[in-house]
Protein backbone atom coordinates (compact mmCIF):
# COMPACT_ATOMS: atom_id res chain seq x y z
CA UNK A 1 0.00 0.00 0.00
CA UNK A 2 1.41 3.39 -1.02
CA UNK A 3 1.88 5.70 1.99
CA UNK A 4 0.14 9.02 2.37
CA UNK A 5 2.02 11.86 0.66
CA UNK A 6 4.33 13.87 2.95
CA UNK A 7 3.46 17.55 3.33
CA UNK A 8 0.82 17.35 0.60
CA UNK A 9 3.13 15.98 -2.09
CA UNK A 10 2.24 13.18 -4.46
CA UNK A 11 3.95 10.04 -3.04
CA UNK A 12 7.32 9.27 -4.59
CA UNK A 13 6.10 5.89 -5.84
CA UNK A 14 3.14 7.53 -7.59
CA UNK A 15 5.45 10.11 -9.18
CA UNK A 16 7.60 7.32 -10.63
CA UNK A 17 4.70 5.27 -11.97
CA UNK A 18 2.96 8.29 -13.50
CA UNK A 19 6.14 9.54 -15.18
CA UNK A 20 7.04 6.13 -16.62
CA UNK A 21 3.48 5.63 -17.88
CA UNK A 22 3.60 9.04 -19.56
CA UNK A 23 6.75 7.97 -21.41
CA UNK A 24 4.51 5.45 -23.23
CA UNK A 25 6.96 2.57 -23.26
CA UNK A 26 9.98 4.59 -24.34
CA UNK A 27 13.21 4.08 -22.37
CA UNK A 28 13.14 6.21 -19.22
CA UNK A 29 14.38 6.49 -15.64
CA UNK A 30 12.84 8.41 -12.76
CA UNK A 31 14.64 9.36 -9.54
CA UNK A 32 12.90 10.87 -6.53
CA UNK A 33 15.08 12.07 -3.66
CA UNK A 34 13.26 12.94 -0.44
CA UNK A 35 15.23 14.80 2.26
CA UNK A 36 14.13 15.53 5.81
CA UNK A 37 16.53 17.56 7.96
CA UNK A 38 16.71 18.92 11.50
CA UNK A 39 19.45 21.06 12.98
CA UNK A 40 20.46 23.07 16.02
CA UNK A 41 23.12 25.79 15.86
CA UNK A 42 24.72 27.57 18.77
CA UNK A 43 27.26 30.35 19.36
CA UNK A 44 28.54 32.42 22.28
CA UNK A 45 27.15 29.94 24.78
CA UNK A 46 23.57 30.04 23.59
CA UNK A 47 21.38 28.25 21.06
CA UNK A 48 20.90 30.61 18.11
CA UNK A 49 18.76 28.72 15.60
CA UNK A 50 16.99 25.44 15.10
CA UNK A 51 14.98 24.21 12.18
CA UNK A 52 13.18 21.40 10.40
CA UNK A 53 13.17 21.27 6.60
CA UNK A 54 11.78 18.83 4.10
CA UNK A 55 12.35 18.91 0.37
CA UNK A 56 12.19 16.75 -2.72
CA UNK A 57 13.97 16.57 -6.04
CA UNK A 58 12.48 14.58 -8.91
CA UNK A 59 14.56 13.82 -12.01
CA UNK A 60 13.11 12.37 -15.20
CA UNK A 61 15.55 10.91 -17.75
CA UNK A 62 14.41 10.02 -21.25
CA UNK A 63 16.40 8.30 -23.98
CA UNK A 64 15.81 8.60 -27.74
CA UNK A 65 17.36 6.83 -30.70
CA UNK A 66 19.13 9.28 -33.00
CA UNK A 67 19.55 8.21 -36.63
CA UNK A 68 22.92 8.78 -38.24
CA UNK A 69 23.33 11.49 -40.84
CA UNK A 70 26.07 12.35 -43.32
CA UNK A 71 29.19 12.81 -41.25
CA UNK A 72 27.47 12.07 -37.93
CA UNK A 73 27.04 8.69 -36.29
CA UNK A 74 23.72 7.75 -34.78
CA UNK A 75 23.15 6.58 -31.24
CA UNK A 76 21.24 7.29 -28.05
CA UNK A 77 20.61 10.80 -26.77
CA UNK A 78 19.63 11.42 -23.14
CA UNK A 79 17.45 14.25 -21.86
CA UNK A 80 17.00 15.31 -18.25
CA UNK A 81 14.54 17.48 -16.39
CA UNK A 82 14.39 18.10 -12.64
CA UNK A 83 11.87 19.66 -10.31
CA UNK A 84 9.74 18.88 -7.30
CA UNK A 85 7.21 16.46 -8.81
CA UNK A 86 4.56 17.74 -6.45
CA UNK A 87 1.36 16.82 -8.31
CA UNK A 88 0.27 15.09 -11.56
CA UNK A 89 0.56 18.27 -13.64
CA UNK A 90 4.07 18.91 -12.33
CA UNK A 91 5.12 15.34 -13.13
CA UNK A 92 3.70 15.56 -16.65
CA UNK A 93 5.60 18.81 -17.23
CA UNK A 94 8.87 17.13 -16.18
CA UNK A 95 8.23 14.24 -18.56
CA UNK A 96 7.65 16.63 -21.46
CA UNK A 97 10.69 18.74 -20.54
CA UNK A 98 12.89 15.63 -20.49
CA UNK A 99 11.55 14.62 -23.92
CA UNK A 100 12.38 18.05 -25.33
CA UNK A 101 15.85 17.94 -23.78
CA UNK A 102 16.51 14.52 -25.34
CA UNK A 103 15.34 15.76 -28.74
CA UNK A 104 17.96 18.51 -28.66
CA UNK A 105 20.79 16.60 -27.01
CA UNK A 106 23.84 15.18 -28.78
CA UNK A 107 24.45 11.45 -28.91
CA UNK A 108 25.64 10.31 -25.48
CA UNK A 109 29.23 9.09 -25.15
CA UNK A 110 28.37 6.93 -22.13
CA UNK A 111 25.65 4.85 -23.77
CA UNK A 112 24.91 1.46 -22.21
CA UNK A 113 21.82 -0.69 -22.00
CA UNK A 114 19.54 0.38 -19.16
CA UNK A 115 19.85 -1.73 -16.03
CA UNK A 116 17.00 -4.16 -15.34
CA UNK A 117 16.04 -6.56 -12.53
CA UNK A 118 18.24 -9.25 -14.09
CA UNK A 119 21.34 -7.31 -12.94
CA UNK A 120 20.37 -8.24 -9.38
CA UNK A 121 20.17 -11.95 -10.13
CA UNK A 122 16.58 -12.21 -9.01
CA UNK A 123 17.28 -10.69 -5.58
CA UNK A 124 16.20 -7.07 -6.04
CA UNK A 125 16.09 -5.37 -2.61
CA UNK A 126 12.57 -4.83 -1.29
CA UNK A 127 11.02 -1.89 0.46
CA UNK A 128 10.10 0.23 -2.55
CA UNK A 129 6.61 0.82 -1.15
CA UNK A 130 7.92 2.06 2.20
CA UNK A 131 7.48 5.75 3.07
CA UNK A 132 10.46 8.11 3.16
CA UNK A 133 12.59 8.34 6.27
CA UNK A 134 11.88 11.21 8.63
CA UNK A 135 14.01 13.38 10.88
CA UNK A 136 12.18 14.86 13.86
CA UNK A 137 13.47 17.53 16.26
CA UNK A 138 13.29 14.99 19.10
CA UNK A 139 16.35 13.26 17.59
CA UNK A 140 18.52 16.11 18.83
CA UNK A 141 17.15 16.16 22.39
CA UNK A 142 20.30 14.50 23.87
CA UNK A 143 22.34 17.42 22.55
CA UNK A 144 19.86 20.04 23.72
CA UNK A 145 19.79 18.51 27.20
CA UNK A 146 23.59 18.48 27.45
CA UNK A 147 24.36 21.92 26.04
CA UNK A 148 23.40 24.04 29.10
CA UNK A 149 25.98 22.28 31.26
CA UNK A 150 28.63 22.80 28.56
CA UNK A 151 27.70 26.48 28.28
CA UNK A 152 28.11 26.84 32.06
CA UNK A 153 31.46 25.05 31.98
CA UNK A 154 33.03 27.27 29.34
CA UNK A 155 31.48 30.47 30.72
CA UNK A 156 33.07 29.75 34.10
CA UNK A 157 36.45 29.77 32.35
CA UNK A 158 35.69 32.95 30.38
CA UNK A 159 35.40 31.02 27.13
CA UNK A 160 32.75 30.53 24.44
CA UNK A 161 31.26 27.48 22.74
CA UNK A 162 29.91 27.37 19.19
CA UNK A 163 28.87 24.67 16.75
CA UNK A 164 25.96 22.70 15.39
CA UNK A 165 24.17 19.36 15.38
CA UNK A 166 22.39 18.21 12.25
CA UNK A 167 20.59 15.10 11.06
CA UNK A 168 19.60 14.56 7.43
CA UNK A 169 17.45 11.61 6.41
CA UNK A 170 17.56 11.10 2.64
CA UNK A 171 15.46 8.50 0.86
CA UNK A 172 16.11 7.73 -2.80
CA UNK A 173 13.47 6.06 -4.98
CA UNK A 174 14.42 4.76 -8.44
CA UNK A 175 12.17 3.39 -11.17
CA UNK A 176 13.05 2.44 -14.73
CA UNK A 177 11.21 1.43 -17.88
CA UNK A 178 12.99 -1.94 -17.57
CA UNK A 179 10.89 -2.72 -14.48
CA UNK A 180 13.44 -1.95 -11.81
CA UNK A 181 12.11 -0.44 -8.56
CA UNK A 182 14.60 0.44 -5.81
CA UNK A 183 14.65 2.42 -2.58
CA UNK A 184 17.48 3.40 -0.24
CA UNK A 185 17.33 5.26 3.06
CA UNK A 186 20.50 7.15 4.07
CA UNK A 187 20.96 8.96 7.39
CA UNK A 188 23.69 11.59 7.57
CA UNK A 189 24.33 13.13 10.98
CA UNK A 190 27.18 14.99 12.62
CA UNK A 191 27.99 17.08 15.66
CA UNK A 192 30.71 19.76 15.67
CA UNK A 193 31.87 22.01 18.52
CA UNK A 194 34.49 24.76 18.77
CA UNK A 195 35.63 26.18 22.11
CA UNK A 196 37.37 29.57 22.09
CA UNK A 197 39.21 31.48 24.80
CA UNK A 198 42.33 33.40 25.67
CA UNK A 199 44.41 30.24 25.12
CA UNK A 200 43.20 29.83 21.55
CA UNK A 201 40.55 27.45 20.22
CA UNK A 202 39.84 23.76 19.79
CA UNK A 203 37.50 21.74 17.56
CA UNK A 204 35.93 18.33 18.14
CA UNK A 205 33.55 16.62 15.72
CA UNK A 206 31.69 13.34 15.59
CA UNK A 207 29.92 11.43 12.84
CA UNK A 208 26.72 10.27 14.55
CA UNK A 209 25.00 6.92 14.06
CA UNK A 210 22.78 7.10 17.16
CA UNK A 211 22.01 10.36 18.96
CA UNK A 212 20.87 8.46 22.07
CA UNK A 213 24.45 7.44 22.88
CA UNK A 214 26.10 10.82 22.24
CA UNK A 215 28.19 11.67 25.30
CA UNK A 216 28.35 15.45 25.28
CA UNK A 217 30.13 15.48 28.64
CA UNK A 218 32.96 13.37 27.20
CA UNK A 219 33.24 15.67 24.18
CA UNK A 220 33.34 18.64 26.55
CA UNK A 221 36.11 16.97 28.54
CA UNK A 222 38.15 16.51 25.35
CA UNK A 223 37.71 20.18 24.48
CA UNK A 224 38.75 21.10 28.04
CA UNK A 225 41.89 18.97 27.73
CA UNK A 226 42.87 20.61 24.46
CA UNK A 227 42.26 24.10 25.81
CA UNK A 228 44.53 23.28 28.75
CA UNK A 229 47.29 22.39 26.29
CA UNK A 230 47.10 25.99 25.10
CA UNK A 231 48.07 27.46 28.48
CA UNK A 232 51.56 27.69 26.99
CA UNK A 233 52.01 28.97 23.46
CA UNK A 234 55.03 28.61 21.18
CA UNK A 235 55.59 30.36 17.87
CA UNK A 236 57.22 28.12 15.26
CA UNK A 237 58.69 28.97 11.88
CA UNK A 238 57.51 27.30 8.67
CA UNK A 239 59.28 24.09 7.79
CA UNK A 240 58.94 20.33 7.55
CA UNK A 241 57.85 18.69 10.77
CA UNK A 242 57.12 15.22 12.01
CA UNK A 243 53.34 15.58 12.29
CA UNK A 244 50.72 13.46 14.02
CA UNK A 245 47.30 13.47 12.37
CA UNK A 246 44.28 12.08 14.27
CA UNK A 247 41.71 10.10 12.22
CA UNK A 248 39.56 13.21 11.64
CA UNK A 249 42.48 15.10 10.06
CA UNK A 250 43.39 12.06 7.95
CA UNK A 251 39.78 11.98 6.72
CA UNK A 252 40.12 15.58 5.48
CA UNK A 253 42.81 14.42 3.06
CA UNK A 254 41.52 10.92 2.32
CA UNK A 255 38.24 12.27 0.91
CA UNK A 256 40.28 14.23 -1.63
CA UNK A 257 42.16 11.05 -2.49
CA UNK A 258 38.84 9.31 -3.13
CA UNK A 259 37.71 12.07 -5.47
CA UNK A 260 40.98 11.82 -7.42
CA UNK A 261 40.45 8.17 -8.44
CA UNK A 262 39.01 9.01 -11.85
CA UNK A 263 39.70 6.44 -14.56
CA UNK A 264 39.11 8.84 -17.43
CA UNK A 265 41.12 11.57 -15.74
CA UNK A 266 44.04 9.16 -15.36
CA UNK A 267 43.78 8.03 -18.98
CA UNK A 268 43.89 11.62 -20.17
CA UNK A 269 47.03 12.41 -18.17
CA UNK A 270 45.33 14.73 -15.69
CA UNK A 271 45.80 12.97 -12.36
CA UNK A 272 48.41 11.49 -10.05
CA UNK A 273 47.34 8.07 -11.36
CA UNK A 274 48.28 8.82 -14.98
CA UNK A 275 51.19 6.82 -16.37
CA UNK A 276 54.08 8.69 -18.01
CA UNK A 277 53.62 8.51 -21.76
CA UNK A 278 49.92 7.60 -21.54
CA UNK A 279 47.57 5.20 -19.85
CA UNK A 280 47.03 4.67 -16.13
CA UNK A 281 49.05 3.35 -13.23
CA UNK A 282 46.66 0.49 -12.49
CA UNK A 283 48.65 -2.39 -11.02
CA UNK A 284 51.52 -0.14 -9.93
CA UNK A 285 52.73 0.47 -6.41
CA UNK A 286 51.77 4.10 -5.83
CA UNK A 287 52.39 4.22 -2.05
CA UNK A 288 55.43 2.71 -0.39
CA UNK A 289 53.46 1.75 2.72
CA UNK A 290 51.03 -1.22 2.39
CA UNK A 291 47.85 0.82 2.88
CA UNK A 292 44.47 -0.37 1.66
CA UNK A 293 41.80 2.13 0.63
CA UNK A 294 38.39 0.61 0.08
CA UNK A 295 34.63 1.20 -0.12
CA UNK A 296 31.78 -1.15 0.69
CA UNK A 297 28.06 -0.25 0.56
CA UNK A 298 27.35 -3.07 3.06
CA UNK A 299 29.86 -1.87 5.66
CA UNK A 300 28.40 -2.82 9.08
CA UNK A 301 28.55 0.72 10.53
CA UNK A 302 28.82 2.89 7.41
CA UNK A 303 26.26 1.35 5.05
CA UNK A 304 25.43 3.46 2.00
CA UNK A 305 23.46 3.18 -1.25
CA UNK A 306 23.96 -0.29 -2.81
CA UNK A 307 23.09 0.93 -6.32
CA UNK A 308 23.92 3.77 -8.69
CA UNK A 309 21.55 6.75 -8.49
CA UNK A 310 22.76 9.36 -11.00
CA UNK A 311 20.69 12.39 -11.95
CA UNK A 312 23.29 13.45 -14.55
CA UNK A 313 26.26 11.94 -16.35
CA UNK A 314 29.81 12.98 -15.52
CA UNK A 315 33.36 11.87 -16.13
CA UNK A 316 32.94 8.63 -14.15
CA UNK A 317 29.18 8.57 -13.55
CA UNK A 318 26.49 7.67 -16.08
CA UNK A 319 22.72 8.00 -16.08
CA UNK A 320 22.64 4.76 -18.06
CA UNK A 321 24.01 2.96 -14.99
CA UNK A 322 21.09 3.87 -12.72
CA UNK A 323 20.15 0.85 -10.63
CA UNK A 324 23.48 -0.92 -11.18
CA UNK A 325 24.35 -2.97 -8.06
CA UNK A 326 27.42 -1.85 -6.11
CA UNK A 327 29.72 -4.11 -4.17
CA UNK A 328 32.97 -3.97 -2.16
CA UNK A 329 35.70 -2.15 -4.08
CA UNK A 330 39.38 -1.94 -3.15
CA UNK A 331 40.96 1.16 -4.67
CA UNK A 332 44.41 0.63 -3.14
CA UNK A 333 45.59 -2.80 -2.05
CA UNK A 334 48.91 -3.11 -0.23
CA UNK A 335 49.89 0.31 -1.59
CA UNK A 336 49.14 -0.78 -5.18
CA UNK A 337 46.58 0.99 -7.35
CA UNK A 338 43.98 -1.73 -7.71
CA UNK A 339 40.95 0.07 -9.18
CA UNK A 340 40.00 3.40 -10.71
CA UNK A 341 36.48 4.79 -10.94
CA UNK A 342 34.64 4.00 -14.22
CA UNK A 343 31.08 3.90 -15.45
CA UNK A 344 30.18 0.90 -17.62
CA UNK A 345 30.86 2.57 -20.96
CA UNK A 346 34.22 3.92 -19.82
CA UNK A 347 35.19 0.58 -18.31
CA UNK A 348 34.32 -1.25 -21.53
CA UNK A 349 36.48 1.14 -23.53
CA UNK A 350 39.38 0.73 -21.09
CA UNK A 351 39.02 -3.04 -20.81
CA UNK A 352 38.56 -2.95 -17.03
CA UNK A 353 35.75 -3.66 -14.58
CA UNK A 354 33.17 -0.93 -13.92
CA UNK A 355 33.65 0.80 -10.56
CA UNK A 356 31.15 3.58 -9.81
CA UNK A 357 31.38 5.94 -6.85
CA UNK A 358 30.53 4.40 -3.46
CA UNK A 359 29.64 6.75 -0.61
CA UNK A 360 32.07 5.56 2.07
CA UNK A 361 35.82 4.93 2.40
CA UNK A 362 38.09 3.04 4.78
CA UNK A 363 41.84 3.58 5.00
CA UNK A 364 43.72 0.81 6.76
CA UNK A 365 47.31 -0.23 7.47
CA UNK A 366 47.87 -3.95 8.16
CA UNK A 367 50.19 -3.12 11.06
CA UNK A 368 48.07 -0.30 12.42
CA UNK A 369 47.42 -0.50 16.15
CA UNK A 370 46.82 1.99 18.89
CA UNK A 371 45.48 5.53 18.71
CA UNK A 372 46.41 9.19 18.43
CA UNK A 373 47.44 9.07 22.08
CA UNK A 374 49.85 6.20 21.49
CA UNK A 375 51.43 8.00 18.55
CA UNK A 376 51.86 11.09 20.72
CA UNK A 377 53.42 8.97 23.48
CA UNK A 378 55.95 7.59 21.01
CA UNK A 379 56.97 10.94 19.51
CA UNK A 380 60.11 12.76 20.66
CA UNK A 381 59.46 16.01 18.78
CA UNK A 382 56.39 16.53 16.58
CA UNK A 383 53.33 18.60 15.83
CA UNK A 384 49.80 17.38 16.56
CA UNK A 385 47.30 18.80 14.04
CA UNK A 386 43.70 18.03 15.00
CA UNK A 387 41.96 19.21 11.82
CA UNK A 388 42.36 21.13 8.57
CA UNK A 389 40.41 23.94 6.97
CA UNK A 390 39.82 25.42 3.50
CA UNK A 391 41.42 22.59 1.50
CA UNK A 392 42.00 23.18 -2.18
CA UNK A 393 43.72 21.18 -4.92
CA UNK A 394 46.75 22.94 -6.39
CA UNK A 395 48.01 20.36 -8.90
CA UNK A 396 45.84 17.42 -10.02
CA UNK A 397 48.87 15.76 -11.65
CA UNK A 398 50.47 15.24 -8.23
CA UNK A 399 47.35 15.64 -6.08
CA UNK A 400 49.09 18.54 -4.34
CA UNK A 401 46.69 20.07 -1.82
CA UNK A 402 46.89 23.31 0.13
CA UNK A 403 44.96 24.30 3.21
CA UNK A 404 45.13 25.71 6.71
CA UNK A 405 45.46 24.31 10.17
CA UNK A 406 42.85 25.69 12.56
CA UNK A 407 41.44 25.26 16.07
CA UNK A 408 44.13 23.06 17.51
CA UNK A 409 47.83 22.70 16.57
CA UNK A 410 50.09 21.52 19.39
CA UNK A 411 53.74 20.83 20.13
CA UNK A 412 54.71 17.34 21.26
CA UNK A 413 57.99 16.82 23.11
CA UNK A 414 59.14 13.68 24.90
CA UNK A 415 55.83 11.92 24.30
CA UNK A 416 53.67 14.70 25.78
CA UNK A 417 51.72 17.66 24.45
CA UNK A 418 53.48 20.68 25.96
CA UNK A 419 52.05 23.75 24.17
CA UNK A 420 49.85 25.17 21.47
CA UNK A 421 51.57 26.58 18.40
CA UNK A 422 50.64 29.02 15.67
CA UNK A 423 48.63 27.98 12.62
CA UNK A 424 50.15 27.24 9.22
CA UNK A 425 49.28 26.98 5.58
CA UNK A 426 50.45 23.61 4.30
CA UNK A 427 51.22 22.14 0.88
CA UNK A 428 51.02 18.36 0.77
CA UNK A 429 49.73 15.43 -1.28
CA UNK A 430 47.56 12.72 0.33
CA UNK A 431 49.63 10.21 -1.62
CA UNK A 432 52.87 11.65 -0.27
CA UNK A 433 51.48 11.61 3.27
CA UNK A 434 50.69 7.89 3.01
CA UNK A 435 54.11 7.26 1.46
CA UNK A 436 55.92 9.01 4.33
CA UNK A 437 53.83 7.63 7.20
CA UNK A 438 56.14 6.40 9.94
CA UNK A 439 53.40 4.95 12.13
CA UNK A 440 49.68 4.20 11.83
CA UNK A 441 46.99 3.53 14.40
CA UNK A 442 43.98 1.25 14.14
CA UNK A 443 41.24 2.50 11.81
CA UNK A 444 38.18 3.98 13.52
CA UNK A 445 35.16 6.13 12.62
CA UNK A 446 36.25 9.64 11.68
CA UNK A 447 34.67 12.95 10.72
CA UNK A 448 36.32 15.22 8.19
CA UNK A 449 35.83 18.79 9.34
CA UNK A 450 36.13 20.10 5.78
CA UNK A 451 33.84 17.58 4.07
CA UNK A 452 31.93 15.90 6.88
CA UNK A 453 28.64 17.73 6.36
CA UNK A 454 28.37 16.03 2.95
CA UNK A 455 30.55 12.93 3.27
CA UNK A 456 30.88 11.56 6.80
CA UNK A 457 31.12 7.81 6.31
CA UNK A 458 34.87 7.36 6.78
CA UNK A 459 37.11 5.07 8.84
CA UNK A 460 40.67 6.29 9.25
CA UNK A 461 43.80 5.54 11.30
CA UNK A 462 45.81 8.15 13.14
CA UNK A 463 49.08 8.73 11.28
CA UNK A 464 52.53 10.01 12.10
CA UNK A 465 54.03 11.58 8.97
CA UNK A 466 57.66 12.53 8.38
CA UNK A 467 58.47 15.92 6.89
CA UNK A 468 54.97 17.40 6.71
CA UNK A 469 55.34 20.67 4.80
CA UNK A 470 54.12 23.63 6.85
CA UNK A 471 54.82 26.16 4.13
CA UNK A 472 53.91 29.53 5.67
CA UNK A 473 52.44 30.90 8.92
CA UNK A 474 48.68 31.52 8.98
CA UNK A 475 46.55 33.95 10.97
CA UNK A 476 43.60 31.50 10.95
CA UNK A 477 41.65 31.62 14.22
Amino acid sequence: MTPAPPAGLLPAQAVIERALAACAGEPAIVLVEERDEVEVRFARNTVTTNGHRRDRRTTVLRFVERAGTAGRAGGIAAGQASGVGSDPADVDALVEAARAAAAGAPVAEDTSTLVGPEAWGGTVPGGFEDPPATATPTLLEPVLRGLPEQFRRVAAEGRELAGFAEHRAQTTYLGTSTGLRLRHEQPNANLQLVERGANGSSWVGRAITDWKVVDLAAIGAELERRMAWGARRVELAPGRYETILPPDAVADLAVMLAWALSGRGAEEGRTAFSAPGGGTRLGERVVGQPFSFASDPAHPTMACAPFVAAAASGEDESVFDNGLPLGPTEWLAGGTLHQLRYHRAGAAAAGVAPAPWIDNVTLRHPGGTGSTESLVAGAEHALLVTCFWYLRELDPATLLVTGLTRDGVYLVEGGEVVAAVNNFRFNESPIGILDRATAAGASQPALSREWGEWFNRTEMPALSVAGFNMSTPSDAR
